[in-house]
């Protein structure tokens, strides 16, 4: 009992464990002191295509428009494509007020989920540089040119963004801000290694030509697009000059099934691309794409063998016993933050053990989903909080 316990309790720990800790120190370490040149400006700034899906977005859509309009890059070199995934609010009318301002819409009369109306919307597309965004999401005035910058290196695919996640610091969601700062951290460090596995959702750039084939309308484009870069022998980089404002969605609830949805369509995505994990083939690649996302979802899926290791192990050990009391007792206290969350915000610790909770109870539901091939092409967006980015931007 006691080593089947040991070995119950080590599984999630260790693959948690190197995910979150080992792997960023190893990146670090193998990377200290690297710095990579800054890319010079083009001789003349190419032609850029927004990909701009939506979906019922009418509170949001006129400030990403605005936000986009604003950009410092030459409007006539800039190409503004909304994607109306057969929105039934006032979408597709807000676009169209900022048609005489460059602004192209492309409305689907039926729902394709994101990725199946990016894949529509392709081969709209002009430029020979297609930046993705969202509705919910401000990109700051400087923000394009040096994702354009990045893509001047013949060597790169895909550049990302630097997502800044924004709101009320005190909201149920404000965990989510420092975990965006970690994450993004640990892609400069993959960067300057040679290669992000993953590129922002939220704020991102890609050649024409690998944006331009279909991907399955199940999986995840952002993530899908370093993995065929990757198999077309280029890398993807983090750009942390190209910088988006990501408001926070305030209810934990829709933060968790937000988190579901991404790992579930992320482990199709993998699944979908595992040829990349060979690391006889693919090496350092395949070494940071087991590290960086299936060691992580792994950790989620063996979590409840560590509670089961750890009864094992309390039925002889006082230490097992006071560690599975104190995990039982932080994980009630979890749930009830969770689950009052929307009438008050949990503060403080508790504050954290809900986002905890959320965060694992996302992970384990994503798997289910996974084994269940319980596919979500269909798209329901997070609906984020409208806020002032003036004053969130200092």
């Amino acid at each position: 009992m006691t080593a089947l316990g040991l070995a119950l309790v080590a599984l999630p720990a260790l693959a948690f464990a190197w995910a979150y800790v080992g792997y960023p120190v190893a990146l670090w370490a193998w990377t200290r002191g690297r710095r990579p040149p800054a890319p010079a400006d083009p001789g003349t700034w190419p032609e850029v295509s927004v990909s701009l899906p939506a979906y019922n977005e009418e509170d949001q859509i006129a400030g990403a428009l605005d936000h986009l309009l604003a950009v410092d890059y030459p409007p006539d070199r800039l190409q503004i494509l909304v994607v109306s995934d057969a929105s039934s609010d006032r979408t597709d009318e807000i676009v169209r007020g900022y048609a005489d301002r460059g602004v192209e819409l492309l409305r689907l009369d039926e729902r394709s989920g994101k990725t199946g109306a990016e894949n529509l919307a392709a081969p709209h597309l002009r430029a020979g540089i297609i930046v993705n965004t969202d509705a919910s999401i401000r990109v700051l005035p400087g923000s394009i040119k040096p994702l354009v910058r990045a893509l001047e290196d013949d060597t790169v695919g895909v550049a990302s963004g630097r997502d800044v996640s924004v709101g009320d610091s005190t909201d149920a969601t404000g965990g989510e801000s420092g975990y965006v700062g970690y994450e993004m951290w640990v892609r400069s460090l993959e960067s300057a290694a040679g290669s992000i596995v993953g590129a922002s959702g939220c704020f991102y750039a890609t050649r024409h030509d690998l944006h331009l084939p279909p991907e399955p309308a199940e999986l995840s484009r952002d993530f899908a697009s370093a993995l065929r870069a990757r198999q077309h022998g280029f890398r993807s980089v983090h750009v942390p000059d190209a910088v988006c404002l990501v408001p926070r969605s305030g209810s934990l609830r829709s933060e968790m099934r937000r988190k579901a949805r991404t790992m579930a369509r992320g482990l199709d995505t993998l699944w979908y691309h595992r040829a990349l994990l060979n690391p006889f083939r693919y090496r350092g690649f395949a070494i940071e794409l087991f590290s960086h996302k299936l060691c992580r979802w792994l950790g989620f899926l063996f979590a409840p063998l560590g509670f089961v290791g750890l009864a094992l192990l309390a039925i002889d050990s006082e230490i097992a016993r006071v560690a599975l009391l104190v995990a039982v007792a932080g994980l009630a206290w979890g749930w009830a933050g969770l689950l009052t969350s929307e009438k008050r915000a949990p503060s403080g610790l508790q504050r954290l053990a809900a986002f905890g909770v959320a965060t694992f109870w996302a992970g384990w539901i994503a798997w289910v989903q996974a084994f269940a091939r319980d596919r979500m092409a269909t798209w329901e967006p997070t609906r984020r909080k409208t806020i002032e980015l003036e004053s969130s931007e200092g």
